[in-house]
């Protein structure tokens, strides 16, 4: 399926690895010019040369604190003039630390809100007005299926990833027609983030290899397995498009049936 991405610019946030790196990589894939950003020079410039040979079109890479207001701002503005548009915005963060209600203070709770939704509130802020001009303008938050289903000893996840669906079903009635905003919320998929914590459990002896790891954390997946982040990042490229024209408002979950809400 075309997905008539070509040349359209995809400004993403925390697409250096995991599942924002695969978003960008299903936009580039599809013939999108694409911006990444991330904390960390080398992983980034890594993304920028895997990106610049997986599509035609350019790739911008740029190095941001998404709890900086002013980063995130110089970052939408690059983007803009660097390409002279931004017709999509990806919305990706790093999950904020694991535990239990009693195990976070208050500066936890305020990191995982500056992460989580103060880089979401900013970057469609900011990218609003070059996306309203735009013949296609959407934007995909990134989050997670614990919006829907809280997961043990992940209270802020649990917690704060719900403000971010808040204000996309918000912004797709205010910013509607000019501009559609969706979330997607996946379940396990193998990124480098699964892949360090399986590799951590080999060594501590809870399985003998990486593979019987990876399979367990599958087990109680209807599908029987953890996701690809290629299958994630197809979905944002589809929500992207103009095949998805009618789809705005949506929190769609990607984690192979695991939710039961």
């Amino acid at each position: 399926m075309d997905l008539q991405l070509d040349g359209d610019v995809a400004l993403t946030t925390a697409s250096s690895s995991g599942l924002g790196f695969a978003s960008a990589e299903a936009l580039a894939r599809e013939g999108a010019h694409v911006a990444v950003c991330g904390r960390s020079e080398r992983p980034l410039e890594e993304a920028r040369e895997h990106l610049e040979a997986t599509g035609d079109g350019d790739v911008l890479a740029v190095s941001v604190d998404l709890t900086d207001r002013a980063e995130v701002e110089a970052y939408v503005e690059a983007v803009a003039d660097e390409f002279g548009a931004i017709d999509h915005v990806v919305m990706s963060a790093g999950g904020p630390p694991s535990g239990a209600f009693l195990d976070m203070d208050d500066e936890d709770w305020y990191g995982a809100y500056d992460t989580l939704v103060m880089s979401a509130v900013w970057t469609s802020r900011f990218a609003h007005p070059y996306l309203e001009d735009s013949d296609a303008g959407s934007i995909t938050a990134i989050t997670s299926r614990s919006v829907q289903e809280v997961i043990d000893d992940l209270v802020l996840s649990n917690a704060v990833r719900r403000a971010v669906i808040g204000m996309i079903k918000t912004q797709a009635r205010e910013f509607a027609p000019d501009v559609r905003a969706n979330a997607v919320l996946p379940g396990a998929h193998e990124t480098a983030r699964i892949e360090e914590l399986v590799e951590q459990a080999v060594e501590r002896g809870d399985y003998d290899s990486y593979e019987e790891g990876i399979e367990d954390w599958g087990a109680d997946i209807p599908m029987g397995r953890v996701g690809d982040p290629e299958e994630l990042g197809d979905v944002v490229a589809f929500l992207a498009s103009e095949r998805a024209s009618y789809v705005t408002g949506a929190a769609l979950p990607i984690d192979g049936g695991s939710t039961r809400s």
